[in-house]
């Protein structure tokens, strides 16, 4: 396990890639001597292509997974694009881990409800690999995962067949629009969590999605009476140094690489509406 500074890139190579959607593709990598660093569930990583830049992304890998560390990248800019293009064998550079990652004391012996939103599913799968592979510490599990059309689903098989048959597990997954090839239920991420109509007595819920999902997911689960205290979302906005240097990611005192990405609503509440 490397020790080095959290500034200066490791060498990390890429072991493999699978394409998950038409504009999102999943690497596997790993560092010249295994596992870069230790992370937890919810933190990030920077990657780099030399000369193109960096940019950080969500782990999407449960720690308990020594392997590799696994990123489910959306090609939406320079890095990303570049990344998209590389090959497995291929070299990139990493450091980190950045963040706090999800409360995860918090959140033992309670029911957990996961709400997922197209590629907000990649920091989620990382606290839900942990959560199976620590079954014990958590009550029920229901997973709600959507995106526009079925071809937008990421870890389409991982989650309709290994994360249902996991025990004391509900699963339940819908697309935006109707679909020739899709019989299952239709309809917003956000509605679909009111139909659903979640007790909130002794449950913890985590939402990452596009931000226009994540606002009306806070409004259902604010229906459905859910406190603040109860509630968690990720904020990677405008991220670039990752220790809270360059000021990008300042909401007010709060810097989201350093002190987030995660937050609990009522942390969110107290912080300029910027978000």
């Amino acid at each position: 396990m490397s020790s080095a500074n959290v500034l200066m890139p490791q060498q990390a190579t890429i072991l493999d890639i699978t394409e998950e959607t038409p504009d999102i593709k999943t690497l596997r990598v790993v560092g010249k001597e295994g596992m870069p660093f230790d992370f937890m569930p919810g933190q990030c990583a920077m990657l780099s292509v030399p000369p193109v830049g960096e940019a950080i992304f969500s782990i999407t890998s449960s720690p308990t997974c020594r392997e590799c560390l696994e990123f489910s990248i959306k090609d939406v800019g320079n890095v990303s694009g570049a990344l998209h293009g590389l090959q497995p064998g291929q070299q990139i550079g990493i450091r980190g881990p950045y963040g706090n990652g999800f409360p995860i004391e918090k959140m033992k012996g309670k029911d957990i409800l996961f709400i997922g939103g197209g590629i907000g599913l990649a920091p989620l799968r990382s606290l839900i690999g942990y959560c199976f592979a620590h079954r014990e510490e958590f009550g029920h599990i229901d997973i709600v995962y959507g995106a526009r059309s079925p071809a937008d689903l990421i870890r389409k098989s991982e989650v309709r067949e290994s994360w249902a048959a996991e025990p004391d597990t509900s699963v339940y997954l819908t697309v935006d629009a109707e679909f020739p090839d899709w019989n299952g239920h239709v309809g917003f991420v956000p509605n679909y969590v009111s139909e659903l109509a979640f007790k909130p007595e002794g449950r913890i819920a985590l939402t990452c999605g596009p931000p226009i999902m994540i606002k009306f997911v806070l409004q259902a689960l604010d229906k459905l009476q859910f406190s603040p205290e109860q509630v968690i979302t990720t904020l990677e906005m405008r991220m670039k140094c990752g220790v809270g240097k360059c000021g990008r990611c300042n909401l007010g005192s709060v810097y989201v690489c350093k002190d987030g990405p995660v937050f609990s609503l009522d942390e969110l509440n107290a912080l300029p509406s910027e978000y």
